[in-house]
């Protein structure tokens, strides 16, 4: 455990956060998301929701606003206009975290393809169906940098 570090990044994916640069992607993946076949490599979050991994990652990740979107999520097949729950939630963490930055959504396949781009898929054990989430990395400013 560290000082200032969310308890919810373990080192794997402190790890992940921390190397990926401006424009790298991460993907939070729910519990029957095809994590292992994507590509990238995977960081386990067994035992944590996918809302609780989002808010960890925001709490030291800025997302991409260079850009006019940098966080996606899938579409409910056969009702794309469909916002489950949990995306809501999501788009709340955002908000609060990251600011005026829209949760756009992406057709299941279209989602797939981006994930396999992405720097990282972290797998967390989310229930609900829908827990996905892809974030693009932003720039870190000298000010926001700590130092002793």
């Amino acid at each position: 455990m560290l000082k200032g570090i969310h308890p919810l990044l373990g080192p794997d994916l402190l790890h992940a956060i921390a190397t990926m640069g401006h424009g790298d992607e991460i993907v939070i993946a729910d519990g029957n998301f095809p994590a292992s076949t994507m590509g990238p490599p995977v960081i386990r979050a067994d035992g944590v929701g996918a809302v609780e991994i989002l808010e960890a990652i925001l709490a030291h990740m800025p997302l991409d606003q260079f850009v006019d979107d940098s966080a996606w999520r899938m579409q409910v097949v056969g009702d794309p206009r469909a916002v489950p729950e949990i995306c809501a939630e999501f788009q709340s963490v955002i908000t609060k975290l990251a600011g005026d930055v829209q949760l756009e959504s992406l057709e299941r396949f279209a989602f797939y393809e981006r994930a396999q781009t992405a720097a990282f898929i972290v797998a967390t054990t989310e229930l609900r169906i829908y827990g996905n989430v892809i974030l693009k990395k932003g720039v870190v400013y000298p000010e926001e940098v700590h130092r002793v």
